[in-house]
């Protein structure tokens, strides 16, 4: 039999700070304190994105994710996305701070052709895309595309063919075009 101590109860409970209401937070409609979201893992990361046009990054976002906003009001949209898992929201804001280290944001597919249908969907929506075959990034050979959203957050899909490279990154792709990718200059 397992004994609960008020040391173990207080971690499961949310401290109390001054000025903070002594209601209970449990809610009438979800009493177990449960996330009234549904989702097909334990956990999913979540990202906030600053845009300067929100009709324009629900577009673009509807486009990679391959399906709509799950909620849409006045200056704010947020993608629940079951493949890959994750939580995205956009909130309209008239400055939009450059982006800086780390640089990009990526969704890891299972094969060449994955990203050239992601390739081919950004691009038919209107989206700049910029190719990287076989290049070399983070100790790995990889297919990738990469497109920014409209606020020039940057968005790779990418394979790895290749999962154990010799080197870190390639400071240039096959084209000559400088690599995206986190290599240490």
């Amino acid at each position: 039999m397992t004994t609960v101590t008020n040391e173990d109860a207080s971690a499961r409970t949310w401290p109390r700070h001054p000025g903070m209401s002594t209601e209970t937070s449990t809610s009438q409609s979800n009493p177990s304190n449960q996330s009234a979201v549904e989702f097909p893992t334990r956990m999913r990361p979540h990202i906030g994105l600053a845009t300067r046009d929100i009709d324009r990054a629900v577009a673009f976002y509807s486009r990679l994710f391959e399906q709509p906003p799950t909620k849409l009001r006045p200056g704010y949209a947020k993608f629940e996305v079951h493949e890959p898992p994750i939580n995205l929201s956009l909130n309209l804001t008239d400055h939009v701070p450059e982006q800086v280290s780390p640089a990009h944001f990526g969704i890891q597919v299972k094969s060449t052709d994955e990203v050239l249908a992601a390739r081919l969907r950004m691009k038919t929506g209107g989206f700049g895309v910029r190719d990287e075959q076989q290049v070399t990034c983070c100790y790995a050979v990889q297919d990738k595309v990469w497109i920014p959203d409209p606020d020039g957050h940057q968005w790779e899909v990418f394979v790895v063919t290749d999962a154990d490279a010799e080197t870190h990154g390639e400071p240039t792709t096959e084209s000559g075009e400088p690599s995206a990718c986190c290599v240490r200059r």
